[in-house]
């Protein structure tokens, strides 16, 4: 019995990223081939390409039609290049995971077959990082930034840590380390400094905490996280904490567990999910076929997890799986690897073999 179609929006982005993002298609049509899923394609434009076409690098379009796709795949942008908001330079990213209330941002970073780790220890951890509020001045306020300049000599930035938000993240951190053999879920913060803010989100955890006793659960500050996940990252499972943090301490985590380029990255709420890769969009190699799409392909992974797991659907979560084999195959594979991890594939010739490999 076939799965019921599923109905994908692409976002090919800036940089890069129009070219990862066709590789993850191929990759991803491969997988529907194999498995009988109805996969249907819709791409729409975004970032450079939809601000030259129509004054601004999100329009309303777009952001209704991710609003009535089964799942999103997001192309990184070069919004640090675009021109002010009042201009149109807005961060399609930013707006998505707002206007689409994808609150959860989920990190994994681990170790690989066959890379031998900078950190030189092997680890298997998961960011869970709030994705709404914090000190990201794009999503934290109902109107206008979240960043003032009183005058030319002064700028101020707004921090919004909420109950509500502190304890749906906590929640999804810990469910999600109940399905992990560690069953640990550590929360980082800075409470002793922000003691109003961060001592909220701690708040909140804790009392989330007390409702899973089978799950460890412990807290560290977010300057000596980073500097244990140098020391040792196998100490740690899942780790919960607010935006700024989680962002940073995943970019720590997987640059240790071999590259930024391997890092997939979820970006989910209660009715919608989107795939994006962890790192930028990289202009400066654009068009040069040598991009990893791993990162993409990675999160494509975790989308199908997710709708797999949501529509009850084994045939998603087995073509999750095969992908993830797949990649894990040919990132093990010397001759199999792009450029940046010491390998001479193309990101075109990248996907066709995990196409192969999959068929």
């Amino acid at each position: 019995m076939s799965s019921a179609p599923l109905n994908l929006l692409f976002l090919p982005g800036d940089g890069i990223g129009p070219e990862i993002v066709a590789a993850t298609r191929q990759v991803l049509e491969a997988a529907g081939a194999q498995f009988d899923l109805t996969l249907n394609f819709e791409e729409a434009q975004i970032g450079f390409t939809a601000l030259e076409a129509n004054g601004i690098t999100i329009p309303d379009a777009v952001i209704e039609a991710a609003r009535n796709c089964d799942g999103i795949v997001l192309g990184p942008v070069s919004h640090n290049d675009y021109p002010p908001l009042s201009e149109g330079g807005l961060n399609p990213s930013g707006v998505l995971r707002k206007r689409l209330d994808l609150f959860a941002n989920i990190r994994p970073a681990m170790t690989r077959a066959g890379l031998v780790p900078p950190c030189g220890t092997p680890f298997d951890l998961i960011v869970v990082r709030e994705n709404t509020e914090g000190f990201y001045s794009d999503r934290n306020m109902a109107s206008g930034p979240g960043e003032i300049m009183p005058d030319e000599d002064m700028a101020l930035a707004i921090r919004k840590i909420t109950r509500a938000a502190c304890r749906r993240i906590a929640e999804e951190a810990f469910k999600l380390a109940a399905t992990r053999e560690a069953r640990h879920v550590t929360a980082v913060h800075k409470a002793n400094v922000l003691r109003l803010s961060d001592g909220l989100f701690l708040e909140e955890v804790r009392k989330v905490a007390a409702r899973y006793p089978q799950i460890a659960y412990d807290e560290v500050l977010v300057d000596a996280m980073a500097a244990q996940l140098v020391r040792d990252a196998s100490r740690y499972d899942v780790i919960v904490t607010t935006n700024m943090y989680g962002d940073i301490l995943s970019d720590l985590a997987s640059e240790l567990s071999g590259s930024l380029g391997l890092a997939a990255s979820l970006n989910a709420g209660t009715d919608h999910a989107m795939a994006q890769a962890q790192h930028g969009s990289a202009p400066d190699i654009a068009g040069c076929d040598i991009a990893n799409p791993a990162s993409l392909i990675g999160s494509a992974v975790m989308l199908l997890d997710w709708l797999g797991e949501r529509r009850d659907d084994p045939a998603l979560t087995r073509a999750a799986a095969a992908i993830s084999a797949a990649l894990e195959r040919a990132i093990a594979d010397p001759e199999g690897r792009t450029a940046d991890l010491g390998g001479a594939c193309g990101t075109s010739e990248f996907a066709a073999r995990l196409a192969a490999d999959l068929r």
